[in-house]
């Protein structure tokens, strides 16, 4: 009888769980729906997404290479400026060329996102691994193991980013490929946040009656990480994973405005910003459209963070009161 009891439960647990995620995905949606600003920006992350994707096709729709130079469209005895209005924007060329160079803008700005969204992704894929694998060791360990993790965490949070992304990328042989490198630079030193963040919730999980019966089962840690903590920690590690893009996006602009980033003759955006900073009168669009490009990319991503964080955690009001309704809200 007990036996039987106990075989029902479980059975019961388990339509539970796997109706769980389905239930949870529609609502998640539903509430994502009705944010229109969060639509908009996702439309425009999305619209970018696959204008990186899809950059050598463009390249080859306009009919042009980002590292080829066009010397007989640049007038040298202005100093270099392009030949014709709008530095040169047509038919062949369709925002123009660069300054010095005559390289075309439009496939190098293309070129530039895929760089910088690739970057921003794949840092924030190490940051996530890295912050929820230190969290839930810290989480779950004991007294010591907790106390060593805690304390290097902090260490890693009060670090200066920057300064040490400096370092670490100046010691790396020049062979190494940047954008890589640059991706692992900002994700191993930029974790911190995430593992607090996922520690918490550990600490505050791992007290819930479902963890402590995996326990009384005789499970072993890792299942009890993998099979119970990791599903409850999807919603907060996805929140904060997407408002991390943008932030990781802006700091690989830095770097490459800097000089550290990612090295000629691959595109970047922060890399445009760095040459054009002495062109903004004479070849102005050079300097305004990777600089709008990043706005517009750094703009959309947080926005579609806040929805998304919202849409998790309908009880949290959007920071960003565009399209989000106390009236919507209380619907979904």
């Amino acid at each position: 009888m007990t036996e039987a009891l106990v075989a029902s439960e479980t059975a019961g647990a388990g339509a539970i769980t796997a109706s769980a995620p389905v239930s949870g995905a529609r609502q998640f949606w539903r509430r994502l729906r009705t944010q229109r600003a969060a639509l908009v920006a996702a439309t425009v992350v999305a619209l970018l997404v696959l204008i990186a994707l899809g950059a050598p096709l463009l390249a080859l729709i306009e009919g042009q290479d980002p590292n080829t130079y066009h010397p007989h469209l640049i007038d040298s005895a202005r100093g270099g400026v392009p030949v014709g209005a709008f530095g040169g924007a047509g038919g062949e060329h369709w925002l123009g060329v660069e300054p010095q160079t005559g390289r075309d803008l439009f496939t190098r700005l293309v070129y530039g996102a895929r760089v910088s969204l690739g970057v921003a992704l794949a840092a924030t894929v190490v940051q996530v691994f890295i912050g929820v694998t230190v969290g839930i060791a810290a989480g779950l360990g004991n007294r010591w193991v907790d106390q060593i993790l805690s304390r290097a965490t902090d260490v890693i949070v009060a670090l200066p980013l920057m300064i040490l992304a400096l370092a670490l990328m100046a010691i790396v042989p020049s062979g190494f490929p940047r954008p890589v490198l640059v991706a692992l630079v900002i994700g191993l030193v930029a974790w911190g946040g995430t593992a607090k963040i996922v520690r918490a919730q550990t600490i505050t999980l791992k007290e819930r009656d479902f963890v402590a019966a995996a326990r009384l089962s005789g499970w072993p840690t890792r299942q009890i990480a993998r099979r119970e903590l990791l599903p409850s920690l999807a919603a907060p590690v996805i929140t904060y994973a997407s408002l991390l893009v943008p932030t990781n996006v802006t700091v690989e602009a830095a770097l490459s405005f800097l000089g550290v980033g990612v090295k000629p003759p691959t595109p970047s955006w922060g890399q445009m910003l760095t040459a054009a900073d002495v062109w903004y009168q004479a070849a102005p669009q050079y300097l305004l459209l990777p600089a709008g490009a990043l706005f517009v990319t750094v703009l959309a991503l947080t926005v579609f963070g806040d929805g998304v964080r919202t849409a998790l955690d309908p009880r949290a009001a959007s920071r960003l009161r565009i399209g989000t309704g106390r009236k919507r809200e209380a619907g979904a």
